[in-house]
């Protein structure tokens, strides 16, 4: 008999799981393994799963040397594996998908993992535009879905956005805040709409900052030195969309476009960009040169 997998607020998972580990999955997957978590991702193949070991176990590594957590590389990595079989998440408590921003491969990768899944066990998203109620529809059990938006770089964001869904079980959103306690980060809590909070606010700033340097009002350097110095933002817009990724904020503006109006309609600036392959710091290139 397999153990519950019940989760009482404040209680973090005892036994996690990541869909997908690129930067973000694999920061997920750091956060919950130096908590306590033991923690598994899937991944599509052997190489992209090996991937995501190396990129964890590195931040362990940087984890470690900044004295945040007091157990040793490998008394941690014990805890943390990967594979390509979704079968692993099978005695999961919590499984958080970490996929990229497309909503068939959203809905086919929450319904493979919720095929596997214990019925007491939890499945998140970490969507950072995308309806959690339109894609709780597409599940068997819409009621223990909600949405887990994380912030790049996970290790050093203090934030988690918690999206509450129209089915979401309402005994989850304390449940959360204490799992996101639990991880040394606050909470958020929003309930379904597009953009949610963050998403919506930090593109609507970021896509104004775009049309300001399309225009000639001021270059990217000095419009995110004005946000900065004037308005105490940790980096400025411009510079936060090239972290975040210049092809991940066009999906969100198209997407936030068709929900919410001309308001967010993505400045051509921003598509040239993406269509150059200037993606910002991954691309080596953005509206900075990393």
């Amino acid at each position: 008999m397999s153990a519950s997998n019940t989760l009482a607020a404040g209680q973090l998972p005892q036994r996690s799981g990541v869909l997908g580990g690129g930067r973000m999955g694999a920061g997920i997957a750091h956060a919950l393994l130096i908590s306590g978590s033991t923690v598994v991702i899937v991944e599509r193949d052997d190489a992209s799963a090996q991937a995501a070991f190396e990129r964890v176990a590195q931040s362990v590594e940087k984890s470690i040397e900044r004295g945040v957590v007091s157990e040793s590389k490998t008394e941690l990595l014990q805890r943390f594996s990967v594979s390509t079989d979704y079968q692993q998440f099978a005695n999961a408590q919590l499984v958080i998908e970490a996929v990229p921003e497309i909503w068939d491969l959203k809905v086919s990768s929450l319904q493979a993992v919720e095929q596997v899944l214990a019925a007491d066990a939890v499945l998140a998203s970490n969507t950072s535009s995308l309806s959690v109620s339109g894609l709780a529809k597409e599940l068997e059990r819409p009621e223990k879905f909600l949405g887990l938006h994380f912030f790049n770089p996970v290790p050093a964001s203090t934030l988690i956005e918690v999206v509450i869904g129209e089915q979401t079980d309402t005994s989850l959103i304390e449940a959360s805040r204490g799992w996101v306690q639990a991880l040394g980060k606050t909470a958020v809590v929003v309930n379904d709409a597009p953009g949610f909070a963050s998403s919506r606010l930090g593109v609507a700033i970021a896509l104004e900052a775009m049309r300001m340097v399309e225009e000639g009002v001021a270059s990217a350097e000095d419009i995110d030195n004005a946000m900065v110095l004037g308005y105490k933002h940790p980096t400025g817009p411009l510079k936060t969309t090239d972290i975040v990724g210049l092809d991940v904020r066009l999906g969100i503006a198209e997407y936030l476009h068709e929900t919410l109006g001309e308001r967010f309609a993505p400045p051509q600036i921003l598509k040239d960009l993406v269509a150059e392959g200037k993606l910002g710091r991954k691309s080596g290139q953005g509206f900075y040169s990393w």
